[in-house]
C-alpha cells in the first residue's frame, strides 16, 4: 500500500470516528433536553387532571384536556411516563404524582373485561418496580398477569381481545402482542409458569394468521372461539381490511422483538426482522420517518401522520438493534435516531406550556371512527420516552 493510500485510509477512519462521536454528543444532549422538557411539561399537564381520571389527549379547539376512567386501556401510560421521567430527573414532585396514579389504578389488577391489562399494569407498575424494586408493585404485576391469562381461549390458542361483538365472534387484534410482555415477565419472575405458555401460544397463533406474505399485519382476526377456525380478517382502525394500519405494524414489530428477548426463539427474531423490512422499505414512509396513519391510504400524502406509530417503531427498532449485527443493526439504529430527531423537532413537539401538557403533536387514534385525529396521545409520549431511554442506555 502506498503512503498516499495509507493516508487516505487513516483520514477516512478518523473522519468516521469523529462523525460517530459527534452524533453521540448530539443524541446525548437531545435526550437530556427532552427529559428536562418532559419534567416541566408534565408538571403543567398534572395541574388539570381530575383526581379520579387519567389524561388521554387534548382538544385544542376548546382548550380542553381529554381524560378517561381508570378502566380505559391507556390508564397505565401516564404513570409509566412519570416513572421514566423521574428515573432521569429524580424530581420528587414527579415521583409523588407517579405514586398517586399507581394507587388510583391498582384495582385494575383484577380487570378481566378485555386484553389490555398489559398496557394498563405493566407499563405503569412494571416501570415502577424496575426503578424502585418495591415488592408491592411486583405483587400487583403477578396478580394482573393471572387476570389477563383468564382471557386465553384454548380452542383458538389465543387471548380473546374483546368479548363477542356484533361483527366479531372471537376477535384478536394485533395490539394484543404488546400485552404478552407482562405474561412472560411474570412467569419468569416468580409467577405462574402457565402465563408464559399462554404468551407463546398466542404469539404463535398470531404469527400463523395475522400476517400477509409481505409481513404486513391485519388488524383483527376473527376466530371461532371453540375450534380456532379463522372466520374473517378485518380492520377496526385501519383504512381497509387489506391495508397496513401504521400503529398496528408498530405493535407487531415491538411484540415479536420483545418475544425474542424473553424466549431467544429465532422464529420471533426472524418475524421481527421481516416486519421491519416491510416498514422501513415501504415507499410511503416519509423522509422524516414519521409514518402516515395507514401505509395504504390512497390519499397519501394528504392524510394525517401518526407520531405514536413512529414512537413505538423507534423503540422497537432500538431493541431489534440489540439483537442484530453489522449493516442491519446500523440501519435500525439510524432510522430510530431519525425518528427521535424528527419527533423532537418543532414540527412534532409541543412548546412548553402548550398542547395541554403533552409532549408530542400529530398522532392519530382511530381515523375511520372519527376519533383522536391529529392530536396528542398519551401513549405517543410513553413510547417516545421509552425510546429515548433505550437509546441512552444502549447506544451512548
Amino acid at each position: 500500500m502506498t503512503l498516499r493510500k495509507i493516508s487516505i485510509t487513516f483520514f477516512t477512519i478518523l473522519s468516521v470516528a469523529v462523525t460517530a462521536q459527534s452524533s453521540k454528543k448530539q443524541m446525548s444532549k437531545l435526550i437530556q433536553d427532552e427529559f428536562q422538557f418532559a419534567e416541566k411539561q408534565y408538571k403543567y399537564l398534572m395541574k388539570d387532571i381530575p383526581n379520579d381520571k387519567m389524561p388521554q389527549s387534548f382538544k385544542a379547539s376548546e382548550g380542553k384536556l381529554i381524560t378517561k376512567d381508570i378502566s380505559w386501556w391507556c390508564s397505565g401510560f401516564y404513570p409509566g411516563s412519570l416513572w421514566m421521567i423521574y428515573e432521569q430527573t429524580k424530581d420528587p414532585e414527579i415521583k409523588k404524582e407517579a405514586e398517586r396514579t399507581l394507587n388510583l389504578i391498582e384495582s385494575n389488577k383484577t380487570f378481566t373485561r378485555d386484553h389490555d391489562l398489559g398496557f394498563m399494569m405493566f407499563c405503569s407498575f412494571g416501570n415502577a418496580y424496575r426503578i424502585t424494586k418495591n415488592p408491592v408493585y411486583k405483587d400487583v404485576i403477578l396478580t394482573s398477569a393471572e387476570s389477563l391469562s383468564t382471557r386465553f381461549r384454548p380452542g383458538m390458542q389465543a387471548i380473546l381481545s374483546w368479548d363477542k361483538m356484533a361483527d366479531f365472534k372471537g376477535p384478536v387484534i394485533i395490539d394484543n402482542m404488546m400485552n404478552l410482555e407482562m405474561l412472560v415477565w411474570a412467569s419468569q419472575n416468580g409467577g405462574n409458569k402457565k402465563t408464559e405458555e399462554i404468551a407463546i401460544a398466542h404469539a404463535n397463533t398470531t404469527m400463523k394468521n395475522h400476517f400477509r406474505p409481505d409481513y404486513s399485519s391485519y388488524h383483527v382476526i376473527d376466530y371461532d372461539v371453540n375450534t380456532g377456525k379463522v372466520l374473517n380478517k378485518k380492520t377496526f382502525q385501519g383504512y381497509s381490511d387489506s391495508s397496513a394500519w401504521a400503529r398496528g405494524q408498530g405493535w407487531a414489530l415491538y411484540g415479536y422483538t420483545m418475544m425474542y428477548r424473553f424466549t431467544k426463539d429465532e422464529k420471533y427474531l426472524n418475524q421481527a426482522q421481516n416486519i421491519a423490512k416491510f416498514i422501513l422499505n415501504n415507499p410511503t414512509l416519509p423522509e422524516d420517518k414519521i409514518p402516515y396513519w395507514d401505509f395504504n391510504d390512497p390519499k397519501i400524502p394528504n392524510v394525517p401522520r401518526d407520531a405514536s406509530a413512529a414512537a413505538i417503531i423507534s423503540s422497537a427498532l432500538l431493541e431489534l438493534g440489540q439483537n442484530t449485527k453489522g449493516d442491519e443493526k446500523e440501519n435500525y439504529i439510524n432510522v430510530a435516531r431519525k425518528m427521535l430527531t424528527s419527533l423532537s423537532s418543532e414540527k412534532y413537539q409541543s412548546k412548553l406550556g402548550e398542547n395541554g401538557g403533552f409532549l408530542l403533536m400529530h398522532s392519530t387514534g382511530g381515523l375511520p371512527l372519527n376519533s383522536e385525529i391529529d392530536v396528542p396521545l398519551i401513549y405517543a409520549d410513553y413510547y417516545f420516552l421509552e425510546a429515548l431511554k433505550r437509546y441512552k442506555d444502549w447506544y451512548l
